[in-house]
């Protein structure tokens, strides 16, 4: 729950990794706060192990605070700049188009002519086929 965080966290899947004495292991980040990561991975360290993680130019020493399946937890020794962790999260795509603002092109924009109309009910009155049989 958010109220039990003492930082917000971001959504996030972007390419990480973490490194283990001197190996590094590649990881998903799931999310990132001041305070910590969220990573994802088939090979993970195990609880307490000392670790640096890493995405692009930051890298943070930090120790796995918990691992559940293809999860884990990393609290970093230091806290980041919040600047920091925004320059790690990607800004939402601007939507293309307001819920609100699409609309379904009407079937009658305009009234219908007496010549469209008697097309119209010569259309649905015809058989499509010229006689029963056939």
């Amino acid at each position: 729950m958010i109220k039990n965080r003492r930082s917000r966290r971001s959504p996030v899947l972007l390419a990480a990794a973490v490194e283990v004495a001197g190996a590094q292991v590649a990881v998903k980040l799931r999310n990132l706060s001041e305070e910590g990561a969220l990573i994802e991975g088939e090979t993970l360290p195990p609880e307490g192990t000392r670790t640096i993680f890493g995405r692009n130019e930051l890298s943070v020493p930090g120790r796995v605070v918990w691992v559940q399946g293809r999860y884990a937890g990393i609290a970093f020794d230091e806290q980041l700049n919040p600047d920091e962790v925004l320059r790690h999260v990607p800004a939402p795509k601007p939507k293309t188009q307001q819920p609100g603002d699409f609309r379904r092109p009407g079937l009658a924009c305009r009234p219908l002519s007496s010549y469209e109309r008697r097309m119209l009910e010569r259309w649905m009155t015809a058989s499509p086929i010229g006689s029963l049989g056939e």
